[in-house]
């Protein structure tokens, strides 16, 4: 259970700096790590069980859910080689497709009174 809280309070965090306009390279890499290496187990638990506390689940990795009326049950997760893809241009350093994400995201904070 600390690792939830802990992880809570990173997000609580990263959401102030990002409403503040002051995202960081460290929090783009931090969060391309955790999707790319992330588990799904809370997405299947979404899936299989019912009566389940929405705000206690980590979905991040969720892409789509779908539920058939027969019963079948469809989870689609985020692309996770793509999460990869990013994350090693962001070690990289390079002016990929994370630096101009990143620098949208800290114009677009700029902005915002």
């Amino acid at each position: 259970m600390g690792r939830k809280n802990e992880a809570l309070i990173q997000q609580e965090a990263l959401n102030r700096r990002i409403q503040a306009g002051q995202i960081q390279r460290e929090d783009v890499t931090r969060r391309l790590a955790e999707l790319a290496f992330g588990k799904p187990n809370d997405c299947v638990r979404l899936a299989l069980e019912a009566g389940i506390d929405l705000e206690a689940l980590d979905l991040s990795l969720l892409g789509e859910i779908k539920r058939s009326d027969k019963g079948l049950v469809e989870i689609k997760l985020i692309d996770r080689l793509r999460a990869l893809e990013m994350l090693s241009q962001a070690a990289a350093g390079g002016g990929s497709e994370a630096e101009s994400f990143l620098n949208a995201l800290q114009s677009s904070g700029e902005a915002t009174p």
